[in-house]
C-alpha cells in the first residue's frame, strides 16, 4: 500500500506525532496505518526512556468525583514545563489515569503504573504515560495520587 498525503495527515491527527515521523513509521509499514501506529508507539517509549533522568518541576493536579460522589480522585502529575501541561495530550492523560485510578484503585504508583490500562488490557499504564511522554518531547510523571471512597 503507498503512503499518501491523506494517510499521513490521518495518522498524524490521531497520534499527534511530528508529520516526517509519521510519514517514516508509514513508510517503513509499507502503508499499514497499524503497523505505522506500533511503530510511532515503540518509537514514543524510547524518547520518554531517555528523558526519565530530567526534572519533572512543572505539571498540574487534577480531581476527579465518580457518579454517585461515592468515590472521588486527586492526581498529581508532573511534567518538565507548564507549556506541555496545558496541552491535551497531557490534559487527557490526567483524566485517563484518573478513571483507572477511580475504577482500579491503585494502593500507590508502582501499583498504578504496573496495572493493565483499562481501555486497552493489552498495554501498562506505564506504557501509556511513556507513550504520551515520548509524543509531547518531555519526561513526564505519576508523582503521586489519593483516591477516597465512601
Amino acid at each position: 500500500m503507498a503512503v499518501t498525503t491523506a494517510s499521513i495527515k490521518k495518522l498524524r491527527e490521531e497520534t499527534e506525532a511530528p508529520v516526517m515521523e509519521v510519514k517514516r513509521a508509514l513508510e517503513e509499514a509499507k502503508g499499514n496505518v497499524v503497523k505505522a501506529k506500533d511503530i510511532l508507539r515503540e518509537k514514543a517509549v524510547m524518547r520518554a526512556e531517555k528523558k526519565k533522568e530530567r526534572e519533572a518541576g512543572a505539571g498540574m493536579i487534577f480531581s476527579y468525583i465518580h457518579q454517585g460522589g461515592a468515590v472521588g480522585v486527586l492526581l498529581d502529575l508532573h511534567c518538565e514545563t507548564d507549556f506541555v501541561a496545558k496541552t491535551t495530550n497531557f490534559q487527557n492523560l490526567g483524566k485517563e489515569l484518573m478513571l483507572q485510578i477511580a475504577s482500579m484503585d491503585p494502593k500507590d504508583v508502582e501499583e498504578l503504573l504496573e496495572q493493565d490500562y483499562i481501555r486497552d488490557p493489552g498495554r501498562k499504564i506505564k506504557d501509556y504515560v511513556s507513550e504520551v511522554s515520548g509524543t509531547l518531547g518531555e519526561h513526564v510523571k505519576v508523582e503521586r495520587f489519593m483516591r477516597y471512597e465512601i
